[in-house]
């Protein structure tokens, strides 16, 4: 049975997604099983990988009454399959990075120690 090949993620996703998460105190980009993870110290923030099904996928953290209302959206929000509070979107040329940006400071403030959470500023 062969493999199947799963699409790199486009650069300039990469660096979008880099330059949003950097912001946040203490993350650090690793390699991932596929694709790239942005963690604060051993919490994983966000994960960009290119599926089976050739389709972009980022995974994050929700809290869990949004975790039922991503999955009620339906695509391109979808609920992961492993961790009680892991959502994710389909990433495309139509992904509105504003809305993204604010998610993945979500999911940075509900993995991040309460101390690192609290320097990251929050629309008001």
């Amino acid at each position: 049975m062969a493999s199947v090949t799963r699409p790199e993620v486009p650069l300039e996703w990469i660096e979008r997604l880099s330059t949003i998460l950097s912001r946040f105190p203490e993350v650090r980009e690793d390699d991932a099983w596929v694709g790239l993870a942005w963690r604060v110290r051993s919490a994983t923030v966000a994960h960009v990988f290119g599926g089976e099904d050739q389709r972009f996928r980022i995974t994050f953290r929700a809290e869990p009454d949004e975790v039922v209302a991503f999955q009620h959206m339906g695509e391109p929000y979808f609920r992961a399959g492993w961790g009680g509070n892991v959502v994710g979107l389909l990433l495309d040329d139509g992904t509105d990075w504003e809305e993204l940006a604010e998610l993945l400071t979500d999911s940075y403030c509900i993995q991040a120690p309460t101390r690192l959470a609290a320097q990251v500023p929050r629309p008001g």
